[in-house]
C-alpha cells in the first residue's frame, strides 16, 4: 500500500512542478494576460484539463508561482538574528540574492512585473506577510545600531538597498551583459560581483 501511495503522489508532485516551472518562463516573459492555460500546459507536457486539476484557473497558477518565488526570496532574511555578526550576515545575504538572481532570473523578472503593475494579484501578501517580516527583520538591525555594531542606518532603506542592487543583475541582466561582456552565469564575474556589493554596502554600514 505505502508503494502504490509513493508512486502516486510523486508523479503528482513532478507535474505540478512541471507546470510551476513552464508558467514561470511565461509569465516572465509575456506577463498573466499574454500568456495561456494551453501554452503553459503545452510547455509543460501536459494537458489542458490537467493543469487545471491542479489549478482553477490561470490567476491562481500565477499567484502561486508568486507565492514559491517570494518564499525563496524570503528565506535568506528570514535567518536574521540580534544574536548573529551584521557584517557576516549581510555579506552573506547579499551572495544568497545575488545567487538567486543568477539561478532564478525568470522569477525576478516575474515579481518585478507583478510589482510594476501595482501587484493586483499580490497586494495582500505583501501588506501581510512581506510588511510583517520586514518590520521584524528591521528591528534586528536596528537593535545592530542601537548596540553600535552597524553605523545608524535606516533599517528598511538598507533593505530596499539590497534588493534593488541584487536583483538588477536579472532584471536588468540583458544590459549588464551588453556592458561588461558577462553574466552571473560566470563563477569569477559572479565572484566580483558578490565581493563589490559587499564592498559597497559592508564599509556604507559598518560601525564608525
Amino acid at each position: 500500500m505505502v508503494t502504490r501511495k509513493k508512486k502516486t503522489v510523486e508523479p503528482i508532485k513532478d507535474k505540478r512542478s512541471a507546470v510551476l516551472h513552464a508558467a514561470l518562463g511565461l509569465f516572465s516573459r509575456y506577463g498573466l494576460h499574454g500568456t495561456s492555460v494551453d501554452q503553459v500546459a503545452a510547455r509543460a507536457g501536459v494537458s489542458k484539463s490537467n493543469l487545471l486539476y491542479y489549478f482553477a484557473n490561470k490567476e491562481e497558477l500565477y499567484v502561486c508561482v508568486l507565492r514559491d518565488l517570494l518564499e525563496v526570496w524570503l528565506a535568506p532574511l528570514r535567518e536574521f538574528s540580534a544574536e548573529q555578526d551584521p557584517q557576516q550576515v549581510i555579506g552573506d545575504y547579499i551572495r544568497r540574492k545575488l545567487a538567486v538572481s543568477r539561478d532564478s532570473p525568470d522569477a525576478s523578472r516575474l515579481f518585478c512585473l507583478e510589482i510594476i503593475q501595482g501587484a493586483p494579484l499580490m497586494r495582500d501578501e505583501l501588506d501581510r506577510e512581506l510588511r510583517d517580516l520586514v518590520e521584524h527583520k528591521s528591528a534586528v538591525i536596528q537593535a545592530w545600531v542601537d548596540a553600535g555594531r552597524l553605523a545608524p542606518v535606516d533599517p528598511q532603506h538598507l533593505l530596499f538597498m539590497i534588493w534593488a542592487t541584487t536583483q538588477h543583475y536579472a532584471d536588468f541582466a540583458v544590459q549588464v551583459e551588453a556592458m561588461t561582456g558577462q553574466t552571473l552565469a560566470n563563477p569569477e564575474f559572479f565572484e566580483r560581483t558578490v565581493a563589490s556589493v559587499q564592498a559597497v554596502v559592508l564599509r556604507g554600514v559598518g560601525p564608525r
